[in-house]
């Protein structure tokens, strides 16, 4: 599954937010996120505060505890998105359903 993982930084915590990744290797990124989720992409608005990511799991705690590391200092939403290839598969399996009433 994937996920599209948002979050805005708590406002008092910007800098702290800022200094705790920027500080961060692809390792301790990785060791973060733990073994179970792809990162596919990650967008910062730092005007904002705010970014998003698409990550890729197959376990919905792993996506969970991810977002607990960081909840101290940002709000974080996940929601289950999918690719154009999986939206155009449901579009069609929803057609074809509609043919068989």
């Amino acid at each position: 599954m994937k996920f599209m993982v948002s979050w805005r930084i708590h406002p008092d915590k910007r800098h702290a937010a800022l200094n705790a990744f920027a500080q961060m290797t692809a390792d301790d990124d990785k060791k973060d996120m733990g073994d179970k989720i792809t990162l596919i992409g990650r967008w910062h608005d730092l005007s904002e505060g705010s970014g998003v990511a698409i990550c890729e799991c197959n376990d919905a705690m792993a996506i969970a505890r991810w977002a607990l590391n960081w909840n101290t200092v940002l709000d974080i939403q996940t929601r289950v998105v999918l690719d154009d290839e999986e939206t155009r598969a449901v579009g069609l399996q929803r057609i074809n359903e509609g043919a068989k009433n």
